[in-house]
């Protein structure tokens, strides 16, 4: 018996056919990248082998057969992975009865998972600063690295979409990228002064034989990894810690837009969320920081007690 636990590779074609048919299918409907789309086959084929033993399958699985895979689930994998899980095999559900091989939809009527979200990690603008200003700007890699630190804390973007820049989405004449986000939904992001003035710098250095923005070794794309790597690199050099990820500028641009009264619409529509819900985590990390300027600096903070 395979346990929730066991290590399961990104490799769809351990999905039969059929199933994976469906999915790429359902790739094709919504937009999935490539990164989704795996993490869908990744998820339905953990489930599909917690089902061996009760000889089910994605396809007649009961709600009782379901609740056992969940149980098994609870103890391999945190709340959000259990709840990427069963999103996953609800919209496989939806799918089956859409196409008229199911009627009935198991997950339907169970309890919602209690999820408790986490503050994102961010960074202050003091280490904003020492970060953006680490690179070595008298080499190339260094005016490169400059210009992207300086591009994500100015456009709030995602590290994949970073990386997916191309010279064809940029207008320096109006400061606009257009960004092609989540199931490549586009979007316009202005960029400030700052970001301008290390871009044009870079564009007067950069190979102009790559097709992307900010090419790796060779012309070629970078990867994620690559990127993270070189944030690591400049914040270990300045001694900022935790370590931050790409993530933490995107992150730092929310958070510092609201500190400095930007509306929650606008910033929703700058990152890119489908749903004002998600950007709403941001208004928390705000009100803690209003909490703490409170304890510092209100003379209330200061008084004490009456003497009896």
């Amino acid at each position: 018996m395979l346990s929730a636990s066991s290590s399961i590779a990104v490799n769809h074609s351990a999905l039969d056919p059929v199933t994976e048919g469906y999915l790429q299918r359902l790739r094709m409907l919504r937009g999935w990248s490539t990164h989704t789309f795996e993490a869908y086959c990744r998820d339905l084929l953990r489930i599909q082998r917690l089902l061996e033993p009760a000889q089910a399958t994605l396809y007649n699985a009961s709600t009782t057969q379901l609740l056992d895979v969940f149980s098994q689930l609870q103890e391999a994998l945190s709340i959000a992975s259990q709840q990427r899980c069963r999103s996953a095999l609800s919209t496989w559900f939806t799918l089956l009865q859409d196409e008229g091989v199911r009627k009935d939809h198991p997950l339907r009527h169970l309890p919602a998972l209690r999820r408790h979200h986490r503050l994102p990690k961010t960074l202050n603008e003091t280490d904003v600063e020492r970060l953006l200003e680490a690179p070595d700007c008298s080499s190339l890699t260094g005016l490169r690295d400059r210009c992207m630190l300086e591009l994500m804390y100015a456009t709030g973007m995602r590290v994949s979409e970073l990386v997916s820049l191309t010279y064809s989405q940029l207008d320096m004449s109006a400061r606009m990228l257009r960004i092609l986000g989540k199931g490549n939904k586009e979007r316009l992001v202005p960029f400030g002064e700052e970001a301008a003035y290390w871009l044009q710098q870079w564009l007067e250095q950069r190979c102009m034989t790559s097709a992307w923005l900010f090419p790796g070794r060779k012309g070629q794309k970078m990867s994620r990894q690559n990127i993270w790597l070189r944030i690591k690199k400049y914040a270990d050099e300045q001694g900022i810690q935790p370590s931050p990820s790409p993530h933490t500028l995107r992150h730092a641009f929310a958070t510092h837009l609201l500190n400095h009264g930007a509306e929650l619409r606008a910033l929703q529509l700058l990152l890119g969320h489908s749903s004002i819900g998600t950007t709403e985590i941001y208004t928390h990390v705000s009100r803690l920081r209003l909490h703490q300027v409170i304890r510092q600096a209100h003379p209330a903070t200061t008084r004490r007690p009456c003497a009896s």
